[in-house]
């Protein structure tokens, strides 16, 4: 399987798109006024206690205060707030726990009045980037992810994640996390671990240790709420989580991000720097990648599938609901149930890869084709099963119901990808209007700039439009050269709205 990471970059956003064998699999937002992204942590203040929720309000600097639960303290709290206001007061020196002494762990079923008050100073940890009218969610129990291990300060837990099915291997890492972590912290060992040597292993924990204490050297100048530790950008985080054999393309459009992440590369798999490529076509990035195309077919009420089959995907306040249709297909199968069984396993690959792609949480409920055989449902909730397993989020799958029915939680952490893929209807009579409308309009203009002598002209239409302008001999393409002796470039584009179109110059430079 070939996997690529194609990042897009303009004034205030960048967008990751991910590709599996030319396949878009997730898609991520990167804004430049998004200050809360999950793994960062801030030095907080507390605003108040509300006994009757067990949880307080918190203020990071978000617009609205963030939400910590009496459970997302953490059972060190104690030790935490210790050692946080001794760091803070500058009578803290070693940033290890060498001669650190930990305090007794709070009672998991205690009160939040009990162990925290309001106008208290507290390290905590995004877990929930703000979504809708909500601020963050919060949890005091910190840790610095790395590529191979994940540090957890104020514990001494050693873990392996449940991926890695050997026992012998989760043993073998277990046996050299421990002869190598520092005191007070503890270490969960990533999928990514499997078969890694411990030099590689130290290595990974000493730039994750570096960053705890680069944080405690911030507290004694910080004045609560600030951030005093930032997740790495999108780019590299995805990096970090995902990076593997498969690579074998990282391109970029931006200069500067293209020497961050092979900076990067080169640190986590040096063999492997050459895969990172600036891009300098001329072709916008998400274009010559045939992303735009995808995002269209892909973000809609209605989504096509193989076969003729399709699923229709609604959202509601409460839950989102995906229905499952056979549509047009022909019967080929030896049977009605053998159709269904066909469809509804197309349908679960899909569906596994809309909600990543969507990043769609809390409760997804699907309405697969009813399948009266038990064997055919277990088999249906096996592969939806096996499907998800590429979902790094959170999520649990429930086998299908009496009615059809399969539920699946799948944790939400940030706000949900929404992009409009319909378009207003340019004719008030509720009918797409023809090309021919733009011609005047696009040929003023062209004689407009054409007075001024410019060289290397291209015109960006929507792709229908496109067309019509490259169609036929002579075509609208061909007239304007004839007339005007340059050859102006058509270039499509599946981003642009059925009436939009830009003359750009061969500098990329907008001709208005």
């Amino acid at each position: 399987m070939k996997t690529e990471l194609i990042i897009r970059s303009n004034s205030s956003d960048i967008d990751f798109a991910l590709l599996k064998d030319g396949k878009l699999i997730e898609l991520h937002k990167d804004s430049n006024d998004n200050d809360f992204n999950v793994g960062d942590i801030f030095l907080a203040k507390v605003k108040k206690t509300l006994s009757g929720l067990n949880a307080a309000f918190v203020n990071v600097g978000s617009e609205k205060d963030a939400f910590l639960h009496y459970h997302d303290l953490g059972p060190q709290l104690a030790s935490l707030t210790k050692y946080t206001k001794l760091a803070s007061t500058g009578k803290l020196k070693d940033f290890t726990f060498k001669n650190f002494h930990f305090e007794k762990d709070i009672n998991k079923n205690g009160s939040i009045d009990q162990v925290i008050k309001a106008g208290q100073n507290l390290l905590v940890q995004v877990v929930k980037e703000p979504i809708s009218t909500k601020g963050p969610r919060i949890s005091s129990e910190l840790s610095i992810a790395g590529r191979y291990m994940v540090l957890v300060p104020f514990s001494d837990r050693v873990s392996v994640s449940q991926k890695i099915s050997s026992t012998k291997e989760k043993e073998r890492l277990k046996r050299l996390a421990k002869s190598i972590k520092p005191k007070g912290f503890g270490v969960i060992l990533r999928t990514v671990a499997e078969g890694i040597k411990v030099a590689e292993l130290d290595k990974d924990l000493q730039n994750s240790q570096q960053q705890w204490i680069n944080l405690c050297k911030q507290l004694p100048n910080a004045v609560a709420p600030t951030k005093v530790l930032s997740e790495l950008n999108r780019g590299s985080s995805i990096l970090r989580d995902l990076f593997d054999d498969s690579f074998t393309s990282i391109v970029t459009d931006d200069k500067t991000l293209y020497e961050q992440l092979k900076v990067y590369v080169e640190r986590i798999a040096p063999d492997k720097t050459n895969i990172v490529k600036l891009y300098k076509s001329k072709v916008p990035i998400f274009e010559n990648y045939r992303i735009e195309r995808q995002i269209k077919t892909a973000f809609g009420r209605t989504v096509s599938m193989p076969k003729g089959a399709y699923l229709v995907i609604e959202h509601t306040e409460a839950l989102h609901v995906i229905d499952v249709n056979s549509g047009n297909r022909s019967n080929k199968a030896n049977s009605q149930a053998d159709t269904a069984l066909e469809v509804n396993l197309i349908a679960a690959t899909e569906i596994a890869r809309q909600l990543q792609l969507r990043d769609m949480g809390g409760i997804i409920v699907v309405d697969f084709i009813d399948m009266h055989s038990a064997e055919h449902r277990q088999r249906l909730y096996d592969h939806l099963k096996n499907a998800m397993k590429s979902n790094r989020t959170k999520h649990k799958v429930l086998p299908p119901s009496k009615f059809g029915l399969v539920q699946i939680t799948r944790q939400r952490v940030r706000p949900e990808m929404v992009i409009k893929t319909k378009e207003e209807n340019p004719n008030k009579n509720g009918e797409v209007e023809a090309p021919i409308v733009l011609v005047d309009k696009i040929e003023t203009h062209l004689n407009r700039i054409l007075g001024d002598a410019k060289k290397g002209i291209s015109l960006h239409l929507h792709p229908f439009v496109a067309s019509y302008f490259k169609k036929g001999v002579p075509s609208i393409q061909q007239k304007w050269f004839l007339k005007h002796k340059k050859w102006i470039k058509v270039i499509p584009r599946d981003a642009y709205q059925y009436l939009e179109y830009h003359f750009f110059d061969s500098n990329d430079n907008e001709l208005r």
